[in-house]
């Protein structure tokens, strides 16, 4: 069996559940240093445009996750775990009004793990199986 590149706690599951009732279905995108310094993205599935310089790298509450490639570089060995903590982020992610946000959390991968990883697509790739 595939192991994850990406997980959710589940406090941040209850939240997405929370705002997938008032916004429909919803991805995540893991920025790379704008705003909010290097901080995973809720948006409404669709709003945020995926492209080939970006990488799929699984699915957390029913929600696809990206990254774009080149900071996929440097994250590739890594295990995400998606949380979510007190306090207003400077993002235009979806949680921030409820004075949320979203936090990434790693771990680098055993080299068991690392045998066993879920693949990665491009963004392109991804987003038209959608």
């Amino acid at each position: 069996m595939p192991f994850p590149r990406v997980k959710i706690s589940e406090e941040a599951a209850q939240i997405v559940a929370k705002l997938r009732e008032k916004n429909g279905e919803l991805m995540f995108h893991q920025s790379g240093g704008c705003c909010d310094g290097s901080s995973p993205m809720c948006y409404p599935k669709g709003e945020f445009m995926v492209g080939s310089s970006d990488v799929w790298l699984g699915e957390i509450a029913g929600c696809d996750f990206y990254m774009a490639k080149d900071q996929f570089e440097f994250w590739q060995h890594t295990e995400l775990t998606i949380d979510v903590t007190e306090g207003r982020g400077a993002s235009f992610s979806l949680e921030i009004p409820l004075g949320l946000r979203f936090v990434t959390k790693s771990r680098v991968f055993t080299y068991e793990e690392s045998q066993k990883l879920v693949e990665t697509r491009a963004g392109d790739v991804a987003e038209a199986r959608a």
